[in-house]
């Protein structure tokens, strides 16, 4: 999954710094062939849980005290799978926008280019949103497509082009954009690629949704699970597979926004005051 990134010589102060970081990710093709795969993930989800929840909706029901999900509820929790599932893909994205840098020693003509650390990483951050918002797009487009076609061919109710819905596909881009972001900032705290990725792995799909599942049987602790960066990219969306089985709900989708751009810009923070701090050569 590694990929070399070509540095650009940076004019014009931070805006050509920013182009330069833009035309880095563009000039690979990790990017796109990641936006793919997000999307036959998502496509293959959205089909599979539209056709559990439709082809027999009194089974959505998990006892007899409990109602089935609403169409509403239904619909919301296949549109937003690409937040709550496919997250790893863009934040794989960012990482590997910072991570190929030192691995392929591009680093030191960059900063020869723009020996201010603080303004690289800055718009190393920045650039990751387009490219984050195009990946996002793709994903969330193939996830909505992908399940109201099959509740439809499965004779349910899609809600597939009111305004609710339609918001939901455009916030869970949102979502995954802003993952590229966080990807760039946790890149620059784990510089090293291998390690990166498996971090990444091992955190999105095991360490926190076994913390979340945790913490949510703690009734001090279960308020904290809003703020883990799954549940925050969730709550962009405004709800997700998790969020219909969460006890303390989520945070509004602003909410959700600044805290994800937190987390971004935490991992960026830590990364400049270590990784970038080392000299290069």
């Amino acid at each position: 999954m590694s990929t070399a990134t070509v540095s650009v010589p940076t004019t014009g102060g931070l805006s050509g710094v920013l182009r330069s970081e833009v035309r880095k990710f563009l000039s690979t093709r990790l990017w796109w062939i990641m936006a793919l795969c997000l999307a036959g993930y998502v496509a293959f989800l959205a089909v599979t849980l539209s056709f559990a929840l439709f082809f027999d909706p009194e089974m959505a029901g998990t006892g007899a005290d409990l109602e089935a999900p609403s169409a509403r509820e239904s619909a919301n929790s296949i549109y937003t799978l690409a937040p709550a599932f496919g997250y790893v893909f863009p934040l794989i994205v960012g990482a590997l926008s910072v991570t190929a840098e030192f691995r392929h020693q591009t680093i030191t003509p960059t900063l020869l280019a723009e020996p201010r650390r603080g303004r690289l990483l800055g718009a190393k951050l920045i650039s990751g949103l387009p490219v984050g918002a195009a990946i996002g797009a793709l994903g969330s487009i193939t996830c909505w497509a992908a399940g109201a076609t099959t509740i439809a061919l499965m004779g349910g109710e899609s809600l597939a082009f009111t305004l609710e819905t339609l918001r939901v596909v455009a916030l869970s881009a949102l979502a995954l954009a802003i993952w590229t972001m966080v990807g760039v900032g946790f890149g620059a705290l784990i510089p090293n690629q291998i390690g990166s990725i498996i971090v990444a792995l091992a955190f999105t799909q095991f360490v926190e949704p076994i913390a979340r599942l945790a913490m949510a049987q703690v009734d001090s602790l279960a308020p904290a699970t809003k703020f883990l960066p799954g549940a925050a990219g969730e709550a962009i969306a405004g709800g997700s597979f998790y969020g219909t089985m969460s006890p303390v709900g989520m945070l509004p989708w602003w909410g959700g926004g600044l805290v994800l751009i937190g987390y971004a810009l935490l991992f960026g923070l830590i990364g400049l005051f270590t990784t970038f701090r080392k000299d290069v050569g």
